[in-house]
């Protein structure tokens, strides 16, 4: 499975795929940072930031997008731009018919370095590691974009295995519920009548 991982920001918005192979095999095939200049207006900032990851949807034809789940901060301006270029990557994703995934940071630090509370200097340090690269992706943001593919790839699998369980055991609690109110209508229809006056 190929997986595009975003970690979304206007002014640095990280890129990275990576494909999964058996197991817990992964492998770096590109990664990079789409950026966007501060003092240019909201707008033009998100068309930049589309146009580029558009380009690498085109490029690189991932099966799947992984993108960063926006968590409460103190600076609300930064959420805010972090949550539009998450529904820009979304919506760019959806357009091709792309599934797209969400992860916490703490979901993708605990993936990676068996740690939620890991920092962003340890992440780097893992992600290298774990794809064999010669060399930290820099900045910071490309090194959490490859994390971010890595993380739903080693985590989708038992995803769909718990998505399947709760499937089957919506499934047969909808059985149980129609036997049950089969029972309970054939039990009235067989009950004796009482009452009345004889005829």
């Amino acid at each position: 499975m190929r997986v595009l991982g975003v970690d979304p920001g206007l002014t640095r918005c990280g890129l990275g795929v990576v494909d999964g192979g058996r197991g817990r095999e992964v492998g770096c095939v590109a990664v990079g940072v789409a950026r966007t200049p501060p003092e240019a207006e909201l707008p033009e900032r998100l068309r930049d930031v589309a146009d580029e990851v558009e380009r690498w949807l085109d490029e690189h034809r991932p099966e799947v997008v992984a993108v960063e789940r926006v968590f409460s901060q103190h600076n609300v301006r930064t959420v805010m731009g972090t949550a539009q270029v998450s529904g820009v990557v979304a919506l760019a994703a959806a357009r091709r018919g792309l599934p797209v995934a969400f992860h916490t940071p703490s979901e993708v630090k605990a993936a990676i370095s068996g740690s939620g509370r890991a920092d962003k200097r340890q992440v780097t340090t893992m992600i290298t590691k774990i794809l064999g690269l010669a060399a930290p992706p820099k900045p910071a943001d490309a090194a959490d974009a490859l994390a971010l593919a890595v993380c739903h790839l080693w985590r989708a699998p038992m995803a769909d295995r718990m998505a399947a369980a709760q499937a089957r055991s919506a499934e047969l609690a909808r059985n149980h519920r129609a036997k049950l109110k089969a029972a309970q209508q054939a039990a009235q229809r067989s009950a004796p009548r009482t009452g009345g006056f004889p005829r």
